[in-house]
């Protein structure tokens, strides 16, 4: 017999549960945003470095296409869980089974390199993280709601204001140590820690399990609330606010990928400290708690007193303010793309409008869709919020992908030999043929392919201009005209692309020539210029308990690759990189400009959807 309550209690005041919703909420999310924070940074610099011996790098591209297909899986899963707890097991089993499942994920990808294949562990333990942490959301959001009834629902808006705020407070800390125990102790300390609080999440859920209102699945119940006319008028009405919702976190997630990959190539000295790039993140979670309240109590009640604020009129201004957040950083960016350095405050600003933007969005619109779902569709309408989140992410992820140029010999390995490819022409023994070395450790030694010679001689052109104007890259507009001035094998001449300060990009369009296919061949010539760091924030305060080298020196120490500190030793040098496909086709300030644009158009189709809707409010009867 259960004998746990399974309807909200007769109260005027706070739910006896809360507190440990809350403190669950807290732990969780350190968990999940702090293997978060380092992911995109962890493939492209620490994953190739996980074996036996270096593999190759991942592209930024690649990176952050597989960073957003994880998250769009987190956020797709809900649908799962949300069946799973109205149907048959109701919200605190779903929980407890499943966040479970959510530390083995973890332990997954603490366990990365130590035996295996790295790529295998970290496939594992992202799917195990999507299943768990994404098969608990919906629960746990309805779960909140749950525990309120007629008379104390007055407090359900600042209820789901804190429940974001212990969100945020769980990934302002794990957005600051994560990245610093990456940089110092490596990858099974950055991954084991989170998971770590996420067992401690889990036992803090159970503790609570006898404070907590369980209402129980509804089962066929739930299947005709879910199909009556009321049912699939709630859903299709909310999901006209979700296909924005979608375009907004398409934009905001963002700030885990791009954003990050960004700050590598900016300025990130700030109050007095150096930064990583990926603790920039963290002013994220430290403006949403300062913001909650000032929305809260500050600025929607000023004007409300002009303009009265309805859910949907916040989320159609946080959108317009979602706009111009991009556009900062796609501002950002041209500075970049000009061989610049531009100061972090360009994305400290950024960040003060994506989290304005975050409230007015993200808060509202999930507490909104707790009111208008019925009774018995709680899970479920929360889980579709999150599917938003979900396609949202699926769309970065997949126009990520379409812009990435297929690398023809990408996945050729060989040990000590060389290995022919029949190039364009797909014929091996023709005059287009590329030619691959490796050696006795698999690694690729020296890439070849017809206009080979031209290229060398552009590229030892422009080292040379380098190398004479201390090691600063030629820009745009100088780089075009040398590298035009050098005719490929098919009489077409070379292009020139400064990317940032430190890499510049020569190549030809190949024998088909034709712009951004498989068969571009060319160059990166990379400016390593070792320059002294100041510690980072984290660094500058735990100075005393990290080790005397970082876990990248020590791991490139241990498989025989140059470190930072012998870099510094031999001062600025320029390297060259051969490539034959493999690009992107949206690079630099226009990527920042696309996205700008597809929120602006959002915003405004916004606004019609919004004049049109007309709410309905459904709660739990005491």
């Amino acid at each position: 017999m259960n004998s746990y309550s399974s309807k909200p209690l007769p109260l005027t005041g706070m739910p006896p549960g809360i507190p440990y919703i809350i403190g669950n909420e807290a732990a969780e999310r350190f968990s999940f945003y702090g293997m978060r924070t380092i992911l995109t940074v962890f493939m492209v610099n620490y994953l190739w470095l996980m074996g036996n011996s270096a593999g190759e790098r991942m592209s930024d591209a690649r990176a952050t296409e597989h960073f957003h297909h994880f998250v769009s899986l987190v956020y797709l899963t809900p649908i799962a869980g949300a069946l799973l707890a109205d149907l048959f097991f109701g919200k605190y089993r779903i929980i407890m089974v499943l966040s479970i499942v959510y530390c083995l994920g973890h332990g997954a990808l603490a366990l990365m390199g130590l035996a295996g294949e790295a790529g295998t562990w970290l496939v594992a333990g992202l799917w195990l993280i999507a299943i768990g942490s994404g098969g608990i959301k919906p629960c746990v959001s309805a779960h909140v709601g749950d525990q309120f009834g007629n008379q104390n629902r007055r407090l359900l808006p600042r209820v789901f204001n804190w429940f974001y705020w212990s969100i945020n407070l769980g990934a302002f800390a794990s957005t600051l140590l994560t990245p610093w125990l990456l940089e110092w102790y490596g990858p099974h300390w950055a991954f084991g820690v989170p998971g770590f609080l996420m067992a401690l999440a889990t036992l803090v859920f159970w503790m609570g399990r006898w404070k907590f209102v369980h209402i129980p699945a509804r089962g066929g119940s739930f299947l005709r609330e879910l199909v009556s006319g009321a049912g699939l008028k709630a859903i299709a009405k909310l999901c006209t606010i979700y296909v924005f919702v979608a375009i907004f976190w398409a934009l905001f997630d963002q700030s885990g990928s791009s954003w990050v990959l960004q700050a590598e190539n900016m300025d990130l000295k700030w109050l007095g400290v150096e930064w990583l790039p990926s603790q920039v993140q963290a002013l994220n979670p430290i403006f949403i708690l300062t913001f909650i309240p000032l929305f809260s109590y500050l600025v929607y009640p000023a004007i409300d007193r002009f303009y009265p604020l309805t859910p949907l009129r916040k989320i159609a201004i946080g959108l317009f303010i979602m706009v111009f957040s991009f556009v900062l950083v796609a501002i950002a960016q041209m500075k970049i793309d000009a061989g610049q350095t531009p100061s972090i405050s360009w994305q400290i600003v950024g960040y003060v409008a994506l989290t304005a933007a975050e409230v007015m969005i993200a808060i509202v619109s999930l507490e909104f869709s707790y009111t208008q779902a019925p009774k018995s569709m709680k899970s479920v309408i929360m889980s579709l919020w999150l599917v938003a989140v979900s396609f949202g992410n699926l769309v970065t992820a997949q126009i990520n992908h379409f812009i990435q140029v297929e690398n023809p010999v990408a996945g050729v390995s060989a040990v000590d030999s060389e290995i022919s490819h029949g190039g364009f022409d797909g014929i091996v023994g023709t005059e287009d043929d590329i030619l691959m070395r490796f050696d006795a450790t698999g690694r690729p030694t020296d890439l070849r392919f017809r206009g080979r010679e031209q290229l060398d001689e552009l590229l030892g052109r422009v080292t040379s201009l380098i190398e004479g104007n201390q090691f600063t890259a030629p820009s745009q507009s100088e780089g075009e005209k040398i590298a035009a001035s050098v005719l490929d094998p098919w009489g077409n001449p070379y292009h020139y692309r400064l990317i940032n300060r430190n890499r510049l990009r020569l190549w030809s369009s190949g024998p088909d020539q034709k712009p951004t296919t498989p068969w571009d061949q060319g160059a990166i010539l990379v400016i390593d210029r070792p320059e002294v760091r100041e510690p980072s924030a984290m660094a500058r305060f735990f100075d005393r308990i990290h080790p005397e080298q970082t876990w990248i020196d020590a791991r490139r120490m241990a498989l025989g690759l140059p470190t930072e500190a012998e870099a510094a030793v031999r001062g600025p040098s320029v390297a060259r990189e051969y490539f034959v496909g493999g690009q992107v086709k949206l690079e630099g300030a226009a990527y920042f400009w696309f996205f700008s644009g597809l929120m602006l158009a959002a915003a405004f189709l916004f606004l019609l959807v919004a004049k049109f809707y007309r709410p309905v409010e459904y709660f739990h009867e005491e």
